[in-house]
């Protein structure tokens, strides 16, 4: 999440436009969309860490204030990846854009 969002705040910084404005909103309303999947109360805790990503902060530390990742979260957490990347794929016009960027980076932190 953290990569996807450093990716497009660095995009949209590129046009002048703030990354949180045009992709928090979205992301919410798609997220609100999946009740079966997407539990409500969750919805709050995916736009502070696409917030928190977009402004830098790792989502890691972010979290550390309210404790570990529970087991409820997984699919919103899930749900939200995917959603950032669909974002990135149309912003690119590329539909494995998001994937090869994750598969370069595990590449290279393999081989380091």
């Amino acid at each position: 999440i953290y990569m996807f969002m450093r990716w497009l705040r660095m995009a949209y910084e590129d046009h002048d436009k703030d990354v949180i404005e045009c992709v928090v909103p979205g992301l919410v309303a798609s997220l609100r969309m999946m009740p079966k999947s997407i539990r409500p109360e969750v919805i709050p805790t995916m736009a502070g860490l696409v917030v928190a990503a977009g402004t830098g902060l790792s989502p890691s530390l972010w979290r550390k204030q309210y404790g570990d990742w529970t087991k409820d979260e997984m699919n919103s957490l899930e749900a939200t990846a995917l959603l950032l990347a669909e974002h990135i794929n149309r912003l690119t016009d590329n539909r494995d854009f998001a994937a090869r960027m994750i598969a370069e980076a595990m590449s290279r932190a393999t081989e380091g």
